[in-house]
């Protein structure tokens, strides 16, 4: 099996109007769908939450304090998971929680070993 990152991508702010509850009920949907990659053996070591904090540097020497001073959504975690292709991949990421939240979305990638 290939490695891949799935990264989460949201808007920092809609999570923060989000009441305790549904906080509640968004991790254990997070949780369940993990238990069912690790049931799986789908998921690989790593992964983690990202803080909202950040600076982009690019290639014009320009630096913006946040990762998403131009746009509204950005990264805020990932996980690496085995599969046996992009579309297997693909199809273990369409089950992620964080796709019934509105402008949300998961990057799949191949971790390359070159």
């Amino acid at each position: 099996m290939k490695e891949y990152i799935l990264l989460f991508r949201a808007n920092y702010q809609d999570i923060a109007g989000v009441s305790a509850e549904e906080t509640r009920e968004r991790n254990n949907r997070w949780m369940d769908w993990i238990d069912d990659l690790v049931d799986q053996n789908h998921l690989a070591e790593g992964g983690n939450h990202l803080t909202p904090e950040g600076k982009v540097l690019r290639a014009n020497g320009s630096i913006t304090n946040e990762p998403f001073g131009e746009t509204k959504e950005s990264i805020l975690g990932y996980i690496l998971i085995l599969a046996t292709s992009l579309d297997d991949a693909v199809e273990l990421a369409k089950n992620c929680p964080i796709l019934a939240g509105k402008g949300t979305s998961v990057e799949v990638r191949e971790i390359s070993n070159n």
